[in-house]
């Protein structure tokens, strides 16, 4: 599903009156997600899931080409765990 298709499916779902409502929408929407995750917060959706941010180690990994090993350094990401209702759903 593309950005278009998805705010499409929203003005529909929501009943709005235009694609410019719709996509307002999901941009607050993306946008509350991304900056509760920058400040560290766990955002839970019931029935849908959990985004919460974790920390990977640094380690030691080879470079595919080369063989040749190298240090990946220490970063965050963000984990997704689903609901339980989306993975019965699913």
């Amino acid at each position: 599903m593309t950005k278009a298709d998805f705010v499409k499916a929203i003005k529909e779902k929501a009943e709005l009156a235009t694609n410019g409502q719709a996509e307002a929408v999901y941009k607050a929407v993306f946008d509350i997600v991304a900056d509760c995750l920058k400040e560290g917060e766990a955002v839970s959706v019931f029935g849908f899931g959990s985004f919460k941010v974790t920390e990977r180690a640094a380690r030691q990994g080879r470079n595919p080409r080369t063989g040749k090993k190298m240090q990946i350094p220490a970063s965050k990401t963000v984990k997704f765990s689903p609901a339980k209702k989306l993975k019965e759903e699913l």
